[in-house]
């Protein structure tokens, strides 16, 4: 049995008539950049995400950088966010000239831990003392929403209010995904989402968009992505160019009919590994055992509390991870590995002096965790099949 870590065929396969009645619509428009498609897209896209102010752009590490961007950040400032996630979360601080401060996740969520954010604020952490910021310079906090589940926001909205910060929600894996019955993007200043192709919600190329709740700030993104020019050829700012095209927009719009449906069929996929790896016994709350897997933990993603996980990834922590990965492999299983590096012991990040402890649990989840396939085209032998292939490992 082969079973990719993401099918997108078998998605295109399945809406392929009106992706090519939307792109060929374009076509005979001969409008291909900004315009209707993209405006309705954004207006369709806000309305599901629940926010006035929707812009298409570029990429999601577009929208990071847009939203630093519109806060005004300098070289010298410094912007809090989690050492766990896609480079582009703090490439967007850094293209800047301003500095990450990296601050560990936490061990059940794997999202930025808001008591460690609250500690290095307040002075009392180690990692405080030794970088020792003007307090003054510290600007934002970027939670990252990683693999689907939302980041715990109200402590960290009450943290950024006590200390004057603005909060950027990193939100590219995680379009549809609530907190306490809100969607991802809508909490705070701001709300970054990609659609990459192998997102939850995927264009077919690069893309993103950007949400903002202030009107003042939300024209002045507006402005930023279009060179920083109103009218054209007049700039108020020095932007970038940063358009959401008309295709990508068209077919998008396609796609967000479906989302939710797809969102639920991921969610129904994760309990089928659930059920199927606690039945089996390998399951365990800690790795003390060898022979053991933790599994996804829902923490601001259970329904019953208002929120939802939309498990843009599967992710499970092991003991040798790579040698689990290899003997998948082998049986034709796809799995990827989201992050094996944490960003603050990137190279690209050395002269800021961390030493990988500074974050323990982002270095010991990035030698553990696993992501295994799932879509919702996955039908129930195939998640059969990658369950007891990993039982076949831990047993042989």
């Amino acid at each position: 049995m082969n079973i990719p870590l993401i099918d997108l065929q078998a998605q295109y396969d399945s809406i392929k008539t009106e992706v090519k009645i939307a792109v060929d619509s374009v076509m005979e428009s001969q409008h291909f950049i900004m315009g209707s498609y993209v405006k309705e897209f954004e207006k369709e896209v806000g309305e599901y995400c629940g926010s006035d102010f929707a812009f298409g752009c570029a990429s999601g590490s577009d929208a990071l950088l847009l939203a630093l961007m519109a806060i005004d950040l300098k070289p010298g400032d410094y912007v809090i966010t989690s050492p766990f996630t896609f480079f582009a979360t703090a490439g967007a601080i850094a293209r800047l000239g301003a500095i990450p401060i990296f601050i560990d996740i936490e061990a059940d969520s794997f999202n930025l831990d808001p008591i460690k954010v609250k500690a290095f604020l307040e002075g009392k952490a180690k990692l405080s003392k030794r970088i020792n910021p003007d307090p003054q310079k510290i600007k934002a906090i970027i939670p990252v929403h990683l693999y689907g589940q939302m980041a715990d926001m109200d402590p960290i909205l009450e943290l950024a209010d006590e200390f004057n910060l603005k909060v950027i929600e990193d939100a590219a894996q995680s379009i549809g995904s609530k907190y306490k019955g809100i969607q991802a993007g809508n909490l705070s200043d701001f709300g970054c989402f990609s659609f990459f192709p192998s997102k939850n919600l995927g264009a077919y190329g690069d893309a993103g968009l950007i949400t903002v709740k202030d009107k003042e700030l939300a024209d002045k993104v507006n402005i930023l992505r279009l060179h920083g020019a109103k009218p054209k050829y007049h700039h108020k700012y020095v932007g970038i160019n940063s358009r959401l095209d008309a295709i990508q927009a068209a077919i998008l719009s396609v796609k967000l009919k479906y989302l939710d449906g797809w969102s639920s069929s991921r969610k129904s996929i994760a309990d089928d590994y659930n059920h199927l790896f606690l039945k089996s016994g390998i399951a365990s709350k800690d790795l003390s055992d060898t022979n053991a897997i933790l599994l996804p933990n829902e923490t601001t993603g259970t329904e019953k509390n208002g929120g939802r996980h939309i498990y843009h990834q599967y992710t499970i922590c092991v003991k040798d991870r790579d040698g689990l990965q290899k003997w998948l492999k082998e049986r034709g299983i796809g799995t990827s590995i989201y992050y094996p590096v944490p960003l603050h012991i990137q190279e690209c990040f050395s002269e800021l002096n961390y030493s990988p402890e500074d974050c323990p649990v982002s270095l010991k989840v990035s030698q553990q965790a696993l992501s295994l396939p799932i879509y919702p085209e996955l039908n129930q032998d195939q998640i059969e099949y990658v369950v007891s292939s990993i039982c076949d490992f831990y047993n042989t």
